[in-house]
């Protein structure tokens, strides 16, 4: 009865879960809302600046009347849940996903909405101050052409300027203007050209004495709604300078979002069939958990009201790899404990309360990472990092938590007992209970490696490595992209193959000729293309419609300038030094301190290997990319940190160590028991991230093939750096002491922690 009521309770379970994700998990997915990288739109980040140079100071009041002046004209356009956010106190970025004429939304945003009324020689007679507020209407004059009305504030002063414009004659015209530089733009100038800069100018031939004003010039409808929609919502107080902008195609996010989604669906199934096959019943578990895992992070995302980026989901599906580890972590430890003869139940007890300190430990040291990551991250790398969190503490919930409910009811039911090939142990690998074998003392498959006797090799290794990295460095330096170069970037997609010839031909064309053009895609059909010059708005437009006609889709085109990019660069080195100082810390605090200088070393050792390996394979070096090395960060820090529990479990277990042989023993013994541990964790976290790389999208390529040589570089350190450098400096105390008493003086997390 007890062995049914457990099997039920975990079926009942399973259907409840899987009833309420398939009932639910469209309606979740579709409430995501998507980035501008994954549906379209632009991005720009405004330095708010004042008006004159005898203008007082930028206030936080003026940034956030302008802030509430862009939203009001964002309204004007329609599109559904902008995002306006204040940075650096004088800064507004302004995000607009799927808007589909980007070139009205930018000069929309962008015009002051200073209306004058001038003669024709320039004198100011009017302005913005005189008209009523929120009276300027979208309307249609008598010819049925589209005009915009106002309502004056004074009849009689608009009678009197009208009747000094009537007498000047032939020039008798009230020209109308929206921003009006004085020194630089002039009527005369501009009324032969075909597209003057004024909005209108229209003889007076009588005075009007009246407060209604009728502005009418070669306008479409759309046109009318948005000035009509500029003056209502007020003069901006303030100058408006481009410092950054992204436009990203429609074409371009779509093909990003199936691609990357794509590339998910395969890194995660591989996941899934390695925990099956090789874990066999905890890893049915695991997938379950996993499932769990998955469906939990989108509807937190929904409910805080995030938005999805290209990034995120690439953080969505690292998280996958990741969260897993939690659940190796303790499998191995259950399955370490069938090995020595102890009872399904006892085992899953014993591994699951064992390994809650290394799953915690290495946790938080992750989350330090990504906390770093969003604070000094901009737009799309703040959706990485909170993801990478949001990841984090649920994995928690499911991958530690769950796992313990679902495994703890069929181990609890009994049916397994004795059965240890449901957990991946054949009865050949299990001890007799007579035998009294220790958890510590088990053979493993890696004990004809000795560590600790051959690092030095691997500190030559290492060095020859590193001196050659540096050397390459030096010669080819980074290939930095504009985010910390400044500059532009444009990308075409076309509907056939691209040579560099016929894009260099056409760039020489229309007037944007660049030598740094590369052919990307699977298809060859992506071309990217560079440019040490920051695009001004006006030149982002023709570009855009020129390269949409040639082409048939719109491109994506980015400017940086130089102001931002140095503050991405410092941004950037802040963060990696900070996550760093953050994690050592903690490590030294849980461990000791020289664990926590082993650690260090052993980032370092990490950060420069892929820095270096990406110079050389002349790689893009992006923003992206900072997120890739606080993730392998973080990761590192989580391989380490399991080998130095470890160590610390082998230590506290021997009680004292008496001579250097002993402590190589120690070290040996520790590495040779995670080693397994950590070639499958990483083996699931390259599913995803060789996925990506695959067939990922173009833009986070650099980001997985980066995620890939620090992955392998983070293992190699936990292994053949951090731990001997551990063991040298530890090496140093024996001799000088002669022997160490060991006292548990760091309690481990989760030692009285209760199992399901």
């Amino acid at each position: 009865m007890k062995r049914r009521g457990r099997i039920v309770a975990f079926l009942l379970l399973i259907v409840v879960f899987g009833l309420t994700i398939g009932t639910t998990a469209k309606p979740v997915v579709n409430d995501v809302k998507l980035g501008l990288d994954l549906q379209g739109g632009f991005e720009v980040l405004y330095q708010v600046t004042p008006l004159k140079d005898e203008a007082p100071k930028i206030t936080e009041e003026m940034v956030q009347d302008t802030a509430n002046a862009l939203r009001n004209r964002i309204d004007v356009l329609g599109v559904s849940e902008p995002s306006i956010q204040i940075e650096s106190g004088n800064r507004i970025r302004v995000q607009l996903a799927g808007v589909e004429d980007q070139e009205s939304a930018r000069e929309l945003l962008s015009t002051q909405a200073n209306l004058t009324f001038r003669d024709a020689d320039d004198n100011l007679l009017l302005d913005g101050n005189d008209l009523k507020e929120g009276k300027a209407k979208a309307n249609f004059g008598e010819n049925g052409n589209p005009v915009v009305t106002l309502e004056m504030k004074s009849p009689t002063k608009f009678g009197e300027v009208t009747t000094k414009i009537s007498q000047k004659a032939p020039e008798n015209v009230m020209v109308i203007w929206l921003d009006f530089i004085e020194g630089e733009d002039s009527f005369r100038a501009e009324v032969a050209k075909e597209k003057p800069k004024f909005v209108s100018a229209p003889y007076v031939k009588n005075p009007i004495n009246s407060s209604d004003v009728e502005i009418s010039g070669s306008f479409s409808l759309e046109e009318t709604k948005n000035l009509a929609g500029i003056l209502n919502a007020g003069a901006l107080p303030v100058l408006l300078e481009e410092v950054y902008s992204t436009s990203v195609g429609a074409q371009f996010g779509e093909q990003a979002l199936n691609k990357t989604i794509f590339a998910g669906i395969i890194g995660i199934s591989l996941i899934f069939i390695f925990m099956i096959v090789y874990y066999r019943l905890p890893g049915l578990v695991a997938v379950i958990t996993l499932s769990i895992y998955i469906f939990i992070i989108l509807l937190v995302f929904t409910l805080i009201n995030g938005v999805l980026t290209l990034p995120g989901i690439a953080a969505l599906m690292l998280g996958v790899g990741m969260a897993v580890d939690a659940n190796i972590l303790m499998y191995e430890r259950i399955r370490e404990e069938l090995r020595v003869g102890k009872s399904i139940k006892t085992s899953f007890m014993a591994g699951a309360k064992s390994s809650f300190s290394a799953i915690l430990d290495a946790n938080i040291t992750t989350i330090i990472a990504a906390l770093v990551l969003f604070y000094f991250g901009t737009s799309s790398v703040k959706g990485f990092a909170l993801i990478l969190i949001i990841s984090i503490l649920t994995s928690f919930l499911t991958a530690v938590w769950g796992a313990r409910i679902f495994l703890g009811l069929l181990v609890n039911s009994g049916v397994f007992d004795g059965k240890t090939a449901w957990f991946g142990i054949s009865k050949s690998k299990v001890h007799a209970p007579e035998e009294q074998i220790e958890t510590l003392e088990l053979t493993t498959k890696f004990d004809r490696f000795d560590f600790v006797q051959t690092r030095k090799k691997f500190y030559a290794i290492s060095a020859v490595l590193l001196i050659c990295g540096a050397v390459m460095l030096g010669i080819f330096k980074l290939n930095l992209g504009i985010d910390f170069s400044s500059g532009t970037r444009v990308e075409v997609l076309a509907d056939h193959p691209l040579t560099t010839d016929e894009l260099s031909s056409y760039l020489d064309e229309i007037g944007h000729p660049t030598d740094d053009i590369v052919i990307s895609g699977d298809a060859g059909d992506m071309g990217v293309m560079r440019y040490k010059d920051e695009f001004k708005q006006e030149e982002v437009n023709k570009l855009k419609v020129d390269l949409a006609a040639e082409f048939g889709s719109d491109p994506n085109i980015s400017t940086v300038s130089d102001t931002v990019g140095k503050e991405l660069v410092q941004n950037a080195i802040t963060s990696l030094l900070l996550a760093m100082l953050g994690i050592v810390i903690y490590v030294a605090f849980r461990f000791e301190w020289r664990m926590g200088v082993a650690t260090i070393i052993g980032l370092f050792h990490d950060v420069f290997f892929m820095v270096a390996v990406i110079s050389i394979m002349r790689l893009e070096v992006d923003i992206t990319f900072i997120a890739a090395v606080l993730t392998i960060v973080g990761y590192s820090i989580n391989d380490t940190i399991v080998t130095f529990d470890r160590i610390r479990e082998n230590i506290n277990h021997r009680g004292r160590i008496d001579n250097v042989a002993e402590l190589a023993d120690i070290v040996n013994k520790s590495l040779r028991q995670t080693l397994g541990r950590s070639v499958n964790t990483v083996l699931t976290v390259v599913f995803v991230v060789v996925a990506l790389m695959l067939f990922g999208a173009e833009s986070i390529r650099t980001f997985s093939i980066a995620l890939l040589i620090g992955l392998f570089a983070g293992t190699y350190s936990s292994i053949f750096i951090s731990a001997q450098i551990w063991f040298d400096l530890k090496k140093r105390e024996i001799n000088k002491k002669g022997a160490i008493k060991v006292e548990d003086t760091k309690k481990q997390w989760g030692s009285d922690e209760p199992i399901v």
